[in-house]
């Protein structure tokens, strides 16, 4: 050990799927760095999000807490100011503290800019009065030139001529647009002329490097660098499309290629499963509304999933950049390095793209890889048993040698697996509610022991009795159902027992729904 505190660099990216890293068994974008520190560290294999969309998620790694407790329910609901933050925590400390890229507490379509997060891109880089959720340092991006963020000011200042190669995210209208682009139509692809340079995941390297030259050498620091990609709209630079020829990607194993066998494989789920795919029932907003998933086909299922791997070899290499100036300030064996995202994506599973009340591997197996600091002198190991994003807060403060504060409901995370079975690592829960275009959906999940079981509450479209159980050593691609079969009756309200037994608190009253995004 050199005697000195660790410091943390923690990379999030959005929206990516588990399969997606080489480590994992990608095999369609290259992914050597994140490989490289999964081989080095800790890699997760059943690492699993607290919700399935991006402002809970993100608010759950904040605070470490279930989203029923910091009330954080679904994008639109503001995380209160005064949340608790793992970052106030480490900046309390002694620690130097930033966020570099995509934040999303609060909602970004936000006019009058009434929440704070979004006002610090008009007013500058610098939090008021010392920090804001614990950081000091903050700078904003999201998927393009969006609102009155950072990464928008500057390119407005330094290329205006490109402000205008994105794909536009919403319509007229303020919803998801599902118009589509690129060779085949699909919905939200489109084709983004912008220098590599000036594209945003460069942006956020840059920035997060430029952040850590202003520090001392000898300061300890905590830095969250997010990515706004791999989420749609799948646009990269253009001048990347070289790397992975769409014609040429395999349908992924999840996509039943025969219309017929797609339908029946949702029929016998939980019905909004084939609302959605009908086009009768918008359950998440960030589907477009106009879209209809039937008419998705298996060549935009191609190009949608090339263009995501094109996303992800450009974070992986951004990630290079950042780790390389580390190396350089002298930082490399004092700093651990963990990386994972908020929620993973369907991308052609079951014929659908995007996200929403669908508790299946898609959205819920995330990558999570953790890469101790050298000096700590930890051995390389794979994690299978189940953890949870609520696991990152209290680790981050193991690893700054705090104990985490009690408000936290996650548990640092397993170090291999014998310290998983150690430390009875057995669950990880899952939740979703949502109140949009007029429908509510509730779900609350379990996963334990290999199994998936999914319990549906009441609401406009479904009355409590529908659900959903999966065994994940025999269908692991999740397409048969087995909530109704009466051989797993008893397995089946052992797990719903279990998880009813782990319900964590509810804030009350409930927060509001500030805005649609």
């Amino acid at each position: 050990m050199t005697g000195r505190r660790r410091n943390i660099l923690f990379v999030t990216t959005d929206q990516q799927r588990y399969d997606t890293l080489g480590c994992n068994g990608g095999a369609l974008a290259r992914t050597p760095v994140v490989d490289a520190l999964a081989a080095a560290g800790v890699r997760y294999e059943r690492a699993h999000p607290q919700s399935v969309v991006c402002m809970p998620s993100r608010s759950t790694i904040l605070t470490g807490q279930h989203p029923s407790t910091h009330g954080v329910w679904m994008n639109g609901v503001a995380l209160p100011e005064d949340a608790p933050s793992v970052a106030g925590v480490l900046h309390d400390a002694g620690y130097r503290t930033a966020l570099v890229g995509k934040a999303h507490f609060e909602p970004y379509f936000d006019p009058f800019l009434r929440f704070p997060e979004n006002a610090l891109g008009q007013a500058g880089t610098t939090a008021p009065a010392g920090t804001h959720r614990g950081f000091e340092h903050l700078e904003f991006a999201t998927h393009g030139p969006a609102g009155t963020l950072h990464y928008t000011r500057w390119l407005a200042a330094a290329h205006p001529e490109a402000m205008g190669a994105y794909y536009r995210v919403l319509d007229d209208a303020l919803q998801v647009s599902a118009a589509g682009g690129g060779d085949t139509g699909a919905p939200q692809v489109g084709v983004n002329p912008i220098d590599r340079g000036w594209y945003h995941t460069d942006w956020v390297a840059d920035r997060t490097i430029a952040w850590l030259d202003g520090l001392d050498a000898g300061d300890d620091w905590f830095c969250w660098m997010s990515f706004p990609d791999p989420h749609h709209p799948w646009d990269p630079p253009q001048s990347e499309m070289h790397r992975v020829d769409w014609r040429e990607v395999p349908l992924p194993a999840g996509y039943p290629a025969d219309a017929a066998d797609r339908e029946r494989i949702l029929d016998a789920k939980p019905r909004h499963w084939r609302l959605w795919y009908d086009g009768a029932l918008v359950s998440n907003y960030e589907a477009p509304a106009r879209w209809v998933p039937a008419t998705l086909t298996a060549d935009q299922v191609r190009e949608v999933n090339a263009r995501n791997a094109v996303e992800c070899e450009l974070v992986d290499e951004a990630l290079g950049r950042v780790l390389a100036r580390i190396e350089e300030r002298g930082w490399g064996p004092d700093t651990d390095v963990v990386f994972s995202t908020d929620h993973g994506e369907l991308q052609g599973d079951f014929g659908l793209l995007f996200k929403g009340p669908y508790h299946v591997d898609a959205l819920m197996r995330l990558p999570l890889v953790w890469r101790p600091a050298p000096s700590a002198g930890a051995a390389p190991a794979v994690v299978r048993r189940p953890v949870g994003l609520v696991d990152l807060a209290p680790t981050f403060c193991t690893i700054a040698g705090i104990d985490p504060p009690g408000w936290m409901q996650g548990r640092p995370l397993p170090a291999d697996e014998d310290d998983a079975v150690a430390r009875r690592f057995e669950q990880v829960l899952t939740e979703w509610d949502s109140a949009l275009f007029g429908t509510d959906v509730h779900l609350r999940t379990i996963t334990r022991g290999g199994w998936v079981c999914t319990a549906y509450r009441p609401g406009a479209v479904h009355d409590g009795t529908e659900g959903e159980l999966y065994d994940l050593g025999e269908d692991p691609l999740q397409q048969a159902n087995l909530w109704d079969d009466p051989a797993r009756r008893g397995l089946r309200d052992d797990l719903l027992a279990a998880l009813r037994d782990a319900a964590p608190p509810t804030r009350a009253p409930r927060l509001p729904l500030e805005a649609p995004v």
